[in-house]
This record gives C-alpha cells, sequence and structure tokens, in this order.
C-alpha cells in the first residue's frame, strides 16, 4: 500500500533536510561524492542559490518528515525549441519509504509543473551507473534523447590553447592567387632595395667570400712580411 505523501514546493526550513539527504544521495552515487559535495553546509548554499535563480525544489513530506526531493528547472524557449521545457536536475527517495510511490508522488509534481507553464516535455539525465533511477525513468515513459559531455573549463582552455591554429598562417591552406601575389610583392620588394642600395653606392648583392679567401692566401712581397713582424 503506498504511503500517504504531500508534496509540496520546499520553503526555507525545508532546506536542512533537503540537504541532509542530498548528502546521502551523494554517498550512493556510482561515482561517489568526488562528483558532488556531500558537505551539508556546502548543499544548503547550492540549494538557495538554486531556488535564487528561479530553480523550483518539490519536497516529499510524510508524517511531517521530509524524505525526498526533487530539483527542476523551466527552460524557456531557444533557438531549436519554440516551447519551453522542464529540466529535473535531481531526485531522491528516501532508503526506508522506497517503493511505496513517493517517487512518483514527486514526478507528478513535475509534471504539473510541466503542464503550468505549457512545457510539451520533462527532461532528466541520471547518472549512467545509477541502474535502478533508470529502470525508474523508463517505466514512467522517459525515453533516451542526447547524452551529455563534460570538461573542466580549465581543461577546455589549455586544450583550446593547444589545438588552436598556429600563431603564423599555414600557406598550405593558403589560396594559390594569394600565395603568388606573396612572392611577387616579397620579389618586388627585394629588387627596390637593391636599388635603393646601388643609388648609394652599397654592395647590392651578396659577398664574394672566394675571391677574399684568394687574396688573403696570395703570396706577399718579403717587405709586408717584414713590417707585420716588427711591434709597433
Amino acid at each position: 500500500m503506498r504511503a500517504a505523501v504531500e508534496v509540496r514546493p520546499a520553503v526555507p526550513d525545508d532546506l536542512s533536510a533537503i540537504a541532509e539527504l542530498a548528502a546521502v544521495a551523494c554517498e550512493e552515487s556510482p561515482y561517489g561524492p568526488q562528483t558532488a559535495p556531500a558537505d551539508e553546509v556546502r548543499l544548503r548554499e547550492h540549494l538557495s542559490v538554486f531556488l535564487a535563480g528561479g530553480g523550483s525544489v518539490l519536497v516529499a513530506v510524510h508524517d511531517g518528515v521530509v524524505c525526498g526531493f526533487l530539483l527542476a528547472r523551466v527552460l524557456g524557449p531557444h533557438l531549436f525549441a519554440a516551447d519551453p521545457s522542464v529540466y529535473v536536475d535531481a531526485i531522491y527517495v528516501a532508503a526506508d519509504v522506497r517503493r511505496h510511490g513517493v517517487g512518483h508522488t514527486l514526478v507528478a509534481g513535475a509534471a504539473a509543473l510541466a503542464s503550468g507553464v505549457g512545457a510539451p516535455s520533462v527532461y532528466c539525465a541520471p547518472s549512467p551507473g545509477a541502474r535502478g533511477m533508470q529502470r525508474f525513468l523508463a517505466c514512467l515513459g522517459f525515453a533516451p534523447a542526447a547524452g551529455h559531455r563534460v570538461v573542466s573549463t580549465a581543461t577546455l582552455q589549455r586544450r583550446l590553447a593547444q589545438d588552436g591554429p598556429a600563431s603564423r598562417p599555414d600557406v598550405r591552406r593558403e589560396p594559390r592567387e594569394s600565395r603568388r601575389q606573396s612572392t611577387r610583392a616579397a620579389i618586388d620588394d627585394l629588387i627596390a632595395r637593391r636599388r635603393r642600395a646601388r643609388a648609394a653606392g652599397l654592395p647590392s648583392g651578396p659577398v664574394n667570400l672566394r675571391a677574399f679567401q684568394a687574396q688573403y692566401r696570395a703570396p706577399r712581397a718579403p717587405e709586408e712580411r717584414e713590417s707585420e713582424s716588427v711591434p709597433s
């Protein structure tokens, strides 16, 4: 027999009880508490921020005790959807009241929220390893829609810096006509510099090192050698 459970929007006095249940949910997660903070103080802060940002928190109350919660957000129309939708961020039911309809009642509250805002769809992305939650949602008609991929901001920025385009352009990808224009401009600049050098009486070509070496190795007159051997 299903327990008589009341589902209502959370009030500030419920945050401590929700945070306590959320800490247990973190411990039960297939990936452990490393994927979410298990500290109740931080969880209360996160819940406050979630509510302040327009999120909806529903609680299931049985005999005056909070025994489950559901976090949901209303997502407005966007580029690929003309209608709003409801996204369920988290749903949890205490172990001692499971299989008594508490989860169904919470999801019914999310369905009522979706109906109230005119959202034709309700989304939920449970952890891949949460098999019980996967079966629960499948029994309620939830079907696969899309897969999420996640990366830390620091890692993403580092990979973008590593894999981004090089600082200098890749000439192999430039159009052929563009490469021809660049080569022609470089040749014209070289010719202009040589003309300016000749006009100023400066050498405009490379230095002939072979002529210099031949002149250095040529035999010199005896008087030139004697003058070099006498110190000044």
